[in-house]
């Protein structure tokens, strides 16, 4: 079985049990991009430890549990590669040697990245914008060259979805497209945090926040338009692939407005922050 083949199965699949059809899609994942699929699971690993680790250690970071921004990172990262390593499986045979590739840099990212995120965390400091120390100075150094190579992969990703069509119809391709799109502008906002070395805009970090989450509730927060626009992977190709099921005919046009009205809301977010206005106000 070639891998459109496989990729084309697993995205559009037959009915069947539900726990069948779910932990089919995992094997599927694993051969079509075994670097990501091993990588996910590394963070599903990591996220129960942190989870394991959040009763017994009473220290704060920045105002949230110490153990609570690893656990969200590693939600976030299993997320963000088992997407990607599904939206890439769809390429066509000749593309698929330049995703293993970006799949192998990727992955040394994100694990570079978690890795920085758990030390500082066991530390009881920040990962983020923290240059207390020589230490803390190169450990948040060595995130910012894996986010840049990261960057510059999803760059790579987007040129690949454009350049070769991804198996699926019409909607869910600009779906892919556009979604991968989307978070290399979410991804590119991250670097403003980087540049104000913190994500309040009005107000120093670790203020009142929304619970679990942490956004400012006191002054703009960056990271509301960062986390839409990061989940955008998931979220637009997930409206091509509804709209080429219910509305095919008009599936291409729908899932460019929807990804437009996306584009306006992540920006919005990121203007009133930039103006110090909270998402929701204490």
């Amino acid at each position: 079985m070639d891998t459109t083949q496989l990729s084309t199965h697993a995205l559009f699949p037959a009915s069947g049990p539900r726990w069948f059809w779910l932990t089919a899609r995992f094997r599927h994942l694993h051969r079509a991009n075994p670097v990501l699929s091993l990588v996910g699971w590394l963070h599903v690993a990591l996220l129960l430890m942190a989870l394991a680790l959040l009763p017994f250690d009473g220290r704060a970071v920045t105002g949230l549990a110490v153990w609570l921004k690893p656990a969200k990172f590693a939600v976030s990262i299993t997320l963000y590669v088992w997407t990607l390593g599904w939206l890439l499986a769809g390429l066509p045979a000749r593309a698929q040697c330049a995703v293993r590739g970006l799949s192998w840099g990727v992955g040394l990212s994100m694990v570079v990245e978690i890795g920085c995120v758990f030390l500082q965390a066991a530390r009881g400091t920040t990962s983020h914008y923290n240059a207390a120390s020589l230490f803390d100075g190169v450990v948040f150094g060595l995130m910012g060259v894996f986010i840049l190579v990261n960057t510059l992969l999803t760059f790579w990703a987007v040129y690949l979805v454009w350049r070769y069509r991804p198996a699926g119809p019409a909607g869910y391709v600009w779906g892919v497209r556009l979604g991968l799109a989307l978070f290399l502008v979410g991804s590119v906002l991250g670097g403003m945090m980087i540049h104000l070395s913190q994500h309040t805009v009005g107000a120093p970090d670790g203020g009142p926040g929304l619970p679990g989450l942490g956004w400012s509730t006191r002054a703009g927060d960056l990271r509301p338009a960062h986390f839409l626009g990061l989940h955008s992977l998931q979220l637009v190709p997930l409206l091509g692939w509804v709209l080429s099921r219910w509305l095919p005919r008009r599936a291409v046009l729908l899932t460019w407005l929807g990804a437009a009205l996306y584009a306006m809301v992540v920006a919005s977010l990121f203007v009133l922050a930039l103006r110090g206005v909270p998402l929701l106000p204490a």
